[in-house]
C-alpha cells in the first residue's frame, strides 16, 4: 500500500469511518433494543385497501411484518380519512409505519430534468425552498393524521425536521427514515446522514456484504436493506444472502421492493386491486426469507411481532 493511501486511510479511521471496506466480513456486535438482528419492513401500501391486504396475506402465511412503507407514490393521492385508516389497522397489528409524503423532485412546473439522464443521477432532493415547504406541510398533515414516520431524501429537509422535532414542533417520537433515493452506499455518507438525525438508513441496492460491514462499524441506526428489488434498481434477489446480511449488517429490516420500476408501480392510477395482489406477493417473499432464515441461520434472532421499541401511530 502506498503511503498516501495508508494516511488517508489513517486519518478516515481516526474520524470514525473504515479506512476499508469490510472484507473480513465480521460479526455485528449490535442488536435491536430487544435483541434482535433482523425484522421485517414490505413497501408499498399505497391504501387503505393495500394494508387490508397485506394484514390479510401476512395472517394466512404466519408472517411477522415489523414495518410497513406506505403511500409510495405520495401521501398527497389519499384523502384525510384514508390516511387515518391505514394509522388505525397499523396500531391495531403493532406496525411501525413510514409515510411517504408529496410534495417531491418532478411535482412542481420547473423540475423536469428529472426526466432527462442527467437530471436523474442528481437525486430526489427537493427544489427550492417553496418546494420544502410544501413537503413539510404535507407531512404536517400525516402526523395530524396520527402518523409518526417519515421517509426523508433530502439532507436540507432532514436538517429542518430534525430542529422541528428537537423543538417541539412536531411530535419528538417521530421517526425519519433515510431513502434509497439519496443514494448513499458508503460508510462515510451514512456517518453524514445519522449524524443528522436520521432514524434508519436504506443504502443504495447492491450494496455489497464488506461495504454492509463498513457502513455497520461507522454507525448504530438500523439499515433497511433490499432483499429483492425492482428491476429497474438491478432486479436482484437476495435470498439466500440473508443470514449474512443479518449477521453483518445487525440490526437490520430486509426489505421487499419487486416490480418493474418504482415510477411504473406506484403511479397513482394504477389500480387499487393491483396493489393488493402486488402486496400479497411481497409477503409470499418475506414468508420465503423468513423460512430461509429459520433453515440456515437459527441462531439470528428475529423480532416477535410488536416490540416495544416500534414508534406506532397515534390514533384512536
Amino acid at each position: 500500500m502506498s503511503e498516501m493511501l495508508s494516511k488517508i486511510r489513517a486519518f478516515m479511521e481516526k474520524e470514525g469511518v473504515p479506512g476499508r471496506d469490510a472484507y473480513d466480513l465480521p460479526t455485528s456486535p449490535k442488536t435491536f433494543p430487544d435483541g434482535a438482528n433482523y425484522r421485517i419492513e414490505i413497501a408499498g401500501v399505497e391504501r387503505a385497501s393495500t394494508m387490508e391486504a397485506l394484514l390479510d396475506e401476512a395472517q394466512k402465511r404466519n408472517v411477522t411484518i415489523h414495518r410497513a412503507i406506505a403511500t409510495v407514490g405520495g401521501s398527497t393521492y389519499c384523502d384525510f380519512e384514508e390516511l387515518r385508516a391505514i394509522a388505525r389497522m397499523a396500531k391495531s397489528e403493532k406496525i411501525e409505519v413510514v409515510m411517504t409524503v408529496g410534495h417531491r423532485k418532478a411535482w412542481d412546473a420547473g423540475s423536469k430534468e428529472i426526466s432527462t439522464p442527467e437530471g436523474g443521477m442528481q437525486a430526489f432532493r427537493l427544489r427550492g425552498s417553496d418546494s420544502i415547504s410544501y413537503h413539510i406541510a404535507d407531512i404536517m398533515r400525516n402526523i395530524e393524521a396520527g402518523h409518526r414516520g417519515f421517509l426523508v431524501y433530502d439532507e436540507g429537509v432532514l436538517f429542518i425536521l430534525n430542529r422541528m422535532r428537537a423543538e417541539g414542533l412536531i411530535p419528538k417520537e417521530t421517526i425519519f427514515k433515510f431513502s434509497v433515493f439519496g443514494g448513499y452506499c458508503s460508510a462515510a455518507g451514512a456517518k453524514v446522514v445519522a449524524s443528522m438525525g436520521a432514524n434508519s438508513l436504506n443504502p443504495i441496492s447492491d450494496v455489497s456484504l464488506p461495504i454492509l460491514g463498513s457502513i455497520r462499524k461507522a454507525i448504530d441506526i438500523p439499515l433497511d436493506v433490499y432483499i429483492i428489488i425492482v428491476d429497474s434498481f438491478g432486479g436482484m434477489y437476495r435470498a439466500y444472502e440473508t443470514p449474512e446480511i443479518a449477521r453483518i449488517a445487525s440490526p437490520c429490516y430486509f426489505k421487499f421492493e419487486p416490480g418493474t420500476s418504482e415510477g411504473d408501480i406506484y403511479k397513482p392510477w394504477i389500480s387499487e386491486a393491483w396493489h393488493q395482489g402486488l402486496i400479497r406477493e411481497k409477503v409470499k417473499m418475506a414468508s420465503v426469507v423468513q423460512e430461509l432464515m429459520q433453515r440456515h441461520a437459527p441462531s439470528l434472532k428475529m423480532s416477535p411481532k410488536g416490540p416495544s421499541d416500534l414508534v406506532l401511530p397515534a390514533v384512536e
